[in-house]
């Protein structure tokens, strides 16, 4: 489905609309403007739709990175905030990076002026601006299909890579690794000849295991290799053989391999068409025995000699953080998940971890005072949420491997401490979804009069950002029938329900309502912040939704709260699930007890520019110490830059990651807050960027 474009007239300008993921820009105009269709060979870049307008000035009202590029498509500069252009009159094109990624076409003199939230584009007289548009939305191009073998899955898994754009470093863009075709198992295997793997001189050699196979797809698909029978795993190039799993179980070995490769093609490709001032390149090039554009220009299997000759101590502190691990069974329905996971080049690794014998404690039930608390359930005095029993199921389990991502997605059948619960359904439930409203629908239940608070802390939270639309509804005491309406019919973005639940059910105004009952629900995201909802959220994931958010225990209502506004005004921002509970955790008392169920990546907005960050600050004795957390979104997977936006940080910075900045004055950080709304962590709290300077604080 196409990006849309449509003029506007209040204010004056030109709208794109993604109808699939919901994205929107509006570009500013001084006059009304009416938008012609043009073909997209008019654009060295890849475009979904384009369209071009008669207007002397065109302004961007978000925090886009710019890049100029010639003719040809090279980039000749990039332009940080406060910084200006002159466009001279030859062709050229400007690149903006964000929700939806968008290249003008100009021929005509002019001048770019970047701000801190917004882009002026103008020229010396009216001009016909030619401007193309590509959704950041990656469906599978086909599906194959697999019998249960381990070697002819190996020939499936293989065809995943030809969803790369590119082999060479520029693949570290995610705009440049598409998603890889959908697995399926069936009794013979079937490759779409559509599918054209990279020609590459790399292929990896495993013993013909579903765990072997699992473990190395997404290595492979990211080096375009052939995955084949062999005796031991080794990656095998025309110049030399590297064994992996030698000194280290395998899946660790395939983990730092992969993080390795891939933080050296960062470096190494602002040679190419991006020549980014990237601080990585900065911290390591002085350090590296090669140089880096004569490794940009080498073949492939050169440049894997060339990185892996390098000690992966030196290049592991600036990796970025890895947006998700993923614990796979080594069972024949794994194949299935491996084109999901290897989308964001998820680390995969075996489902091991310790059982654990119960779950819930009893201080969990207790205020820092000790005195009795309400509590979100409807039965107060239960015993623990599960007893270990015959049925895996109902038993937990705390992943032997729980810190190297921010997300570790657990397909096990148990219930995982200190990860997500995450299901196949969930990602096929996104890849169904039927274009939705213009706004983002979302409904809050309160289904407890007790807990109003709640109610009206996020009716305030909710839709508060003027770029972006929201239609909040709100029901109070639904019945159990009104419920399933609301969940089978209609049709919301988010769902925020308070009120109690068991593992039975929601409760409603006249009993409960179990989602399990339910053929199918249309809904995408949901929180349920009710005590034991979390079989009732895995139900949703199951039968429709995206992915959501369920507790394992009982919760004390007070902190409910807490962790109900923060949930709400970080998904607000664009924060996904994962960055938005990662953050809840830490900065409230029972985050513990909240867990995904479903995809952790899934959100509910797009974020105002760039990916979106969390600031926490530190009083020093000469100033202010920084460290901006980014986080990744569909929009900024891993291999993304963002910069800070402050006068003492100039470079870019991979994505997700944190980036510390020191002696920031008090002068320095009240103009960066003015500019940046986002979340403010101070003392192990959380707290909201609403206006407030420096000195309150501390």
């Amino acid at each position: 489905m196409a990006i849309e474009f449509d003029g506007t007239a209040d204010p004056t300008g030109l709208e794109m609309y993604d109808p699939i993921e919901q994205r929107r820009l509006h570009v500013r105009t001084p006059m009304p403007v009416s938008p012609e269709s043009v073909t997209d060979d008019q654009f060295c870049f890849p475009v979904d739709t384009a369209c071009s307008v008669e207007t002397d000035s065109l302004v961007f009202d978000q925090r886009y990175f710019v890049d100029i590029h010639d003719e040809s498509g090279q980039s000749n500069r990039s332009l940080e905030a406060g910084e200006t252009a002159t466009l001279e009159g030859e062709t050229q094109f400007i690149g903006l990076s964000g929700p939806i990624r968008v290249y003008c076409r100009v021929t005509a003199p002019g001048r770019i002026e970047t701000g801190i939230n917004s882009i002026h584009i103008t020229f010396d007289e009216a001009t016909s601006v030619a401007i193309g548009a590509r959704s950041l939305h990656e469906q599978p191009a086909a599906t194959i299909r697999a019998p249960d073998d381990p070697e002819a899955m190996m020939h499936a898994v293989s065809a995943m890579s030809s969803a790369l754009k590119t082999t060479s470093p520029e693949r570290a863009w995610p705009s440049l690794r598409g998603h890889p075709p959908l697995i399926e198992r069936g009794t013979d295997l079937e490759i779409p000849s559509t599918l054209e793997r990279p020609e590459t001189d790399i292929a990896i050699e495993i013993p013909p295991t579903y765990r072997n196979l699992y473990t190395v797809s997404p290595l492979a698909f990211y080096l375009g290799a052939e995955i084949r029978s062999g005796t031991e795993p080794t990656i095998v190039t025309d110049l030399a053989t590297y064994d992996l799993g030698v000194e280290t179980r395998l899946e660790d070995d395939v983990a730092r391999t992969l993080k390795h490769i891939f933080l050296l093609d960062c470096l190494v490709r602002t040679e190419g068409l991006y020549r980014d001032d990237l601080h990585e390149r900065a911290a390591l090039e002085e350090e590296l025995p090669f140089n880096l554009w004569e490794t940009y220009h080498a073949p492939l299997s050169e440049q894997l000699e060339r990185y892996l000759s390098v000690p992966f101590d030196l290049v592991e502190p600036h990796v970025p953080r890895w947006p998700l691990t993923a614990h796979v069974p080594s069972t024949p329905d794994g194949i299935e998940l491996l084109p999901f996971i290897v989308n964001e080049l998820g680390i995969v690794r075996e489902p091991r971890g310790e059982r654990l014998e119960t779950d819930a404690s009893p201080q969990q039930l207790s205020s820092e005072s000790g005195a009795a608390q309400f509590v979100r359930s409807a039965e107060v005095h239960r015993s623990p949420v599960f007893t270990p029993g015959d049925d895996d199921e109902l038993n937990f389990v705390e992943p032997a491997v729980s810190d190297e991502s921010i997300e570790h997605a657990w397909f096990g059948t148990q219930v995982p401490r200190g990860a997500s619960k995450a299901t196949i359904e969930a990602y096929q439930n996104q890849l169904s979804r039927r274009a939705r409203n213009e706004s983002i629908e979302i409904l809050l239940i309160c289904n407890d009069a007790r807990m109003i608070e709640e109610h009206d802390v996020l009716d305030e939270a909710y839709g508060t950002r003027e770029t972006l639309p929201f239609d909040v509804r709100s029901e109070f005491g639904v019945s159990a029938e009104q419920l399933t309406s609301l969940l089978t019919e209609g049709g919301y973005d988010f769902l925020h329900y308070i009120g109690h639940a068991t593992p039975d059910g929601l409760e409603c105004s006249d009993g409960h309502l179990d989602v399990r009952s339910l053929s199918s629900i249309d809904l995408g995201v949901f929180f349920l912040n009710a005590c034991q909802s979390y079989e009732q959220g895995l139900a949703m994931a199951q039968r429709g939704a995206f992915g959501g958010v369920g507790t394992l225990g009982d919760i004390v209502n007070e902190h409910a709260v807490e962790i109900g506004e923060t949930m709400a005004r970080l998904l607000n921002l664009g924060f996904p699930l994962r960055a938005a509970l990662e953050l809840a955790r830490e900065t409230t008392i029972l985050g513990d007890q909240y867990l995904i169920v479903g995809d952790g990546s899934a959100d509910i907005a797009q974020s105002d520019g760039g990916s979106p960050t969390a600031l926490t600050i530190d009083k020093m004795r000469d100033g202010h110490e920084l460290v901006l957390r980014s986080y990744p979104t569909k929009e900024f997977r891993v291999g993304s830059v963002n910069n800070p936006n402050i006068q003492t940080s100039t470079n870019f910075h991979l994505t997700p990651g944190e980036t510390a900045i020191s002696e920031v004055d008090d002068a320095e950080l009240n103009d960066y807050l003015t500019w940046t709304k986002g979340p403010v962590i101070n003392q192990g709290t959380i707290k909201w960027n609403d206006g407030f300077k420096p000195t309150d604080l501390f």
